[in-house]
This record gives C-alpha cells, sequence and structure tokens, in this order.
C-alpha cells in the first residue's frame, strides 16, 4: 500500500500454513495449493476431528467489526474442519453467561473477548477446570495470561492510541475529541490513554450512549458547537465515524474526523476525503488466528506468542490507501 505505518510486528496467518506445509519442494506446492482451492471453497483442508470451538465476544448488536472477525474465524474453521459457534452480548455478565454455556456444553476450545474482564474471569477459571483451551481476542492483553488463556490476539490499545497521537501531531492538531461508546470498556480507555501519551495537543474525553445514533451524532455536535477549538474527532469504532461526520456537518465544525477501525464506509470515507486516517487492527486476522491457533493447539500442541501477544495492528491508513482496501471491505475482510 503506498501508504501503511506499522507501528510493531504482525505475526501473518500464511507463515502458520507454510510452517505446515514444507513447501521446499514441488510435492510440497501441489499440497499447499490444494489446501488454498479447498479452504476458498469452503471445504476442509484437513481431516483432524470435527472439533467445536465457540467464541464469545462483547460486541454490541449492529457493530460491523465483528463481523469482519466472524469472517475470518468461518474461513479457518472451514479450513480446519471446526464447528464454529458464535455468540455476544455487551455486558460482562451476560457475556461471562455465554462463557459458562460453551463450557457446559464441553466444547473443544473457546474464545473470548476481555473488554469487561473481571465479568469474565471466573467462568474462564471453570473452562480451564474443565480443560478447555482458550484463546483471548481483541481485548484484554494485559489480563490474558494472568486468565490461563493460551495466548491472545489482537493490537495493543495503548500502543494503538500513542500512533494516533503521533498522527494527530503531523496532521498539526492542537485538540481533540474522543468519543468512548461503550462504559467500561478498558481497552477504550487504554486508547484514550495512549492518545494522551503521545499527542502534544489537549485531548477531551466525551462518554456518550453507543446504543443509540442519534444520540451519539446529538451529544458529539453540542460538543462541537461548544467549544470551536477542536480540531479533531476520534472515534474508537467504525460505525460511529459516519455519525461524527454527520455531527460534524450539523455543528458547522471543521475539525477532522478519524477512527479506530475499519469497514467499507470507512474506506470510502478516506477515499473522498470526509475522514482523515483510520487505524486498521485486522479483524479478519484476528478471528483466523484466533481458531487456527487453537486448532495448531489441538492438532498439535502448537503455541505462538512466547507468552506475549500475537498482535495484528495498529496500523495506520489514510486516503492514500483507499482504493485498494475498497475490493476487501467490500467482500468484509478487511
Amino acid at each position: 500500500m503506498a501508504r501503511i505505518s506499522t507501528w510493531v510486528g504482525i505475526a501473518l496467518a500464511g507463515a502458520l500454513t507454510l510452517s505446515l506445509a514444507g513447501c521446499s519442494s514441488t510435492g510440497g506446492k501441489r499440497a499447499e495449493d490444494a489446501r488454498a482451492a479447498a479452504a476458498a471453497e469452503g471445504k476442509a483442508a484437513v481431516n483432524t476431528p470435527r472439533w467445536t470451538f465457540a467464541m464469545i465476544t462483547h460486541a454490541g448488536d449492529g457493530d460491523t467489526f465483528w463481523d469482519i472477525v466472524q469472517s475470518g474465524a468461518k474461513q479457518a474453521a472451514a479450513k480446519d474442519n471446526i464447528r464454529f459457534l458464535y455468540s455476544h452480548d455487551d455486558e460482562g455478565q451476560q457475556q461471562a453467561q455465554l462463557v459458562d454455556a460453551a463450557v457446559d456444553k464441553k466444547v473443544d476450545g473457546i474464545i473470548v473477548t476481555l473488554a469487561k474482564p473481571d465479568a469474565v474471569k471466573a467462568s474462564l477459571a471453570r473452562a480451564r477446570e474443565a480443560g478447555i483451551p482458550v484463546v483471548t481476542v481483541n481485548s484484554g492483553s494485559a489480563e490474558s495470561k494472568e486468565f490461563g488463556a493460551l495466548t491472545h490476539i489482537g493490537q495493543d490499545e495503548t500502543v494503538a492510541g500513542e500512533a494516533v497521537g503521533e498522527e494527530l501531531n503531523e496532521r498539526g492538531r492542537e485538540k481533540a475529541l474522543c468519543v468512548l461508546h461503550e462504559q467500561g470498556n478498558v481497552g477504550h480507555e487504554q486508547r484514550c490513554d495512549g492518545v494522551v501519551k503521545t499527542f502534544d495537543g489537549t485531548l477531551v474525553r466525551l462518554h456518550v450512549n453507543g446504543t443509540s445514533m442519534p444520540d451519539v451524532q446529538s451529544a458529539i455536535e453540542a460538543r462541537l458547537q461548544s467549544d470551536p477549538g477542536l480540531d479533531a474527532v476520534v472515534t474508537l469504532g467504525a460505525p460511529y465515524a459516519d455519525t461524527a461526520v454527520k455531527a460534524r456537518e450539523g455543528a458547522g465544525s471543521d475539525a477532522e474526523i478519524d477512527t479506530f477501525d475499519l469497514n467499507a464506509k470507512v474506506a470510502a470515507g478516506l477515499e473522498d476525503g470526509s475522514l482523515g486516517f483510520a487505524v486498521d487492527q485486522q479483524p479478519y486476522l484476528q478471528g483466523y488466528q484466533a481458531v487456527d491457533l487453537l486448532w495448531l493447539y489441538r492438532y498439535n500442541a502448537d503455541v505462538l506468542g512466547g507468552g506475549r501477544p500475537v498482535l495484528t495492528g495498529p496500523q495506520i491508513v489514510t486516503g492514500d490507501d483507499a482504493a485498494e482496501l475498497r475490493e476487501y471491505t467490500r467482500r468484509g475482510t478487511r
């Protein structure tokens, strides 16, 4: 891509496949091609048992980010002959109950987010006692090892925030609004904290009701109207970027709208200039790697990360990258 700044090393999914394929000969290449073709057709590329993996996230209804995570997870599940179950709830206690339900079903592996880690800690202890391997994904890198997970897959939220602060500096911004749309989500606070660490200007936090886009729009619009010094708005999820653009228009503000995460609308906004930049943490890769790593553990007791998170971001993407990203966002993989 023309302009993607990578802040951290990224463990690529292809490395896993290559490690299994051993493509040092023509025969290895043919086998690899056969596996790739089978995966593309939704067919299993392995003859391992039909294991069941459950993914339980803190996603709210209508969040396109989690559609992309699921897209990656389902692709890996098809390749690995996995029965994939997905459930979600943005309330911590309800998410814990979903984890408990997966344990009671005696699934062969659990993938879980730790946006509200204390709420699911006891449930993950039950999973350990039942001998069910766990991979954490997206949020909770600090708690993952403590809770007994094999590894964590995602971006470091503080590092991602630091990347945003640096980008705001490069763009000459002086006062930014950080819009937090989910109360109690530790990852969101870490993102804003990260911005503060590197941003030379002033950061103002705004907590909004993320379950109601009209409320989000009116809250951002009111803040922009009351504080004309704000020259940037940073949303913490792709679905909120378009709402922030509408709020800017309603307020008659010139503030730049930037966002964490990527979807088709964000790519279009980067291309038409209504958005400044986005932070991509590659959710497709998070879902794909989570399933693939659990399969590797069940099949060969393999674990990646060496006790540290497997990082999938952050990457800063701008309008220079939008045309290339458009194809991937439309098919639901970026």
